[in-house]
């Protein structure tokens, strides 16, 4: 695309684009040959102009700025003129009333462009302040997250440089232990950060080939029961072999964030489940504990990135806010759905969806609803 120099309003107006201009010519060819081919059929003549407003509002609604837009405008209005007014094939203006015709026909078309021009305007303000208003979020809760791990292994540092062979070794083994943990969390959320750049990034897309959900789940954890104790994992499977297209890394980040988000916040779980079944077209994964649930208010902010939007009161300080947000950045760019829920006797369940192969029945799809 060619551009001019300058940002205002005014210049990106009239940005010129090799594509725009083809699809204005391709838009105002359309309507051309519909004309003829009407005109051909018979009472055609009286409804050419409807067919040009049509092909504006058509170039305003596919292309940017309203340069093109203004422009099929005059060439609509000149084209009726030429071809479908007689005598045809000749700009004739002494027409009885021709100036009013078609001044109107030209007013209403700049018209139409100019409101379909701002009308994907504020559309694109509104994604953009949407935007603005995730990346807020998620500049907050990085914020937060980083800042805890950082202080305590500051903290444990500095105590173990200002008092090295003061403590007993049990002490320096906690301490080492503390900076450990605290640094393993970092590099996960690190992992997590990379994750959304690396499909957030401009044109990058989803590499998925068709994996085992059971191989992944198994995995995922695996991870789990090494780095936590407690609630224990527990896995559910059905007797099928469960085939989706995924990127596998991804999908087992987005299985053990859930699973460590159980460990860090549901307080007093016992055990965390995963579940894999096949509903329809889409394979249903399932992280579900016995803890003490999530707080109703916090349910529709869960996933915006927010330091604080899973449980307050929960007793690890360290928060799931960015890895929540993760979950469903990756979800969402394999076709699925990530939801939460509180269930009934207590606890939580996380709920997210990937299509399975292409070709095992898209139209079930449609019809298909989760409970």
């Amino acid at each position: 695309m060619l551009r001019r120099k300058g940002g205002n309003r005014r210049e990106r107006m009239f940005l010129f684009s090799w594509r725009d201009a083809g699809v204005t010519a391709l838009i105002l060819a359309a309507a051309t040959l519909l004309c003829f081919l009407m005109r051909n059929i018979g009472d055609g003549e009286n409804y050419v102009s409807m067919v040009f407003l049509f092909a504006v509002a058509l170039v305003s609604r596919t292309t940017s700025g309203y340069f093109y837009g203004v422009a099929a405008s005059v060439v609509g209005v000149f084209g009726v003129n030429y071809a479908f007014t007689k005598p045809y094939m000749a700009l004739c203006f002494s027409l009885t009333g021709y100036p009013l015709t078609f001044i109107t026909m030209l007013a209403v078309a700049v018209l139409i462009s100019g409101m379909t021009t701002q009308l994907k305007r504020q559309v694109r303000q509104n994604y953009n302040a949407r935007l603005e208003d995730m990346r807020a979020n998620l500049l907050r809760a990085v914020s937060h997250d980083l800042r805890t791990p950082l202080t305590s292994i500051s903290g444990a540092a500095s105590v173990l440089s200002r008092n090295l062979g003061k403590i007993d070794e049990k002490r320096q083994r906690a301490l080492l232990n503390e900076i450990s943990g605290d640094a393993e969390w970092l590099i996960r959320m690190v992992e997590n950060l990379l994750s959304i750049t690396r499909i957030n990034a401009e044109r990058a897309s989803v590499k998925k080939v068709p994996e085992a959900a059971e191989e992944i789940v198994s995995e995922a954890v695996r991870k789990y029961r090494k780095r936590f104790g407690a609630p224990a994992a527990e896995i559910a499977m059905p007797g099928e072999l469960i085939m989706a297209p995924m990127d596998a890394i991804l999908i087992e980040q987005v299985i053990t964030n859930l699973l460590e988000n159980a460990a860090l916040h549901a307080t007093g779980a016992t055990w965390v489940r995963v579940t894999v079944k096949k509903q329809g077209c889409e394979a249903v994964f399932e992280v579900e504990d016995n803890g003490g649930g999530i707080e109703p208010d916090k349910l529709p902010v869960l996933f915006d990135g927010s330091a604080s939007s899973y449980n307050d009161s929960a007793a690890n300080s360290r928060s799931m806010g960015i890895g929540l947000s993760v979950c469903r950045t990756i979800i969402s760019a394999h076709g699925g759905t990530l939801t939460a829920e509180n269930v009934p006797g207590g606890g939580a369940r996380f709920r997210f969806t990937l299509p399975t192969e292409e070709g095992e029945g898209h139209a079930q799809c449609g019809n298909h609803t989760h409970r």
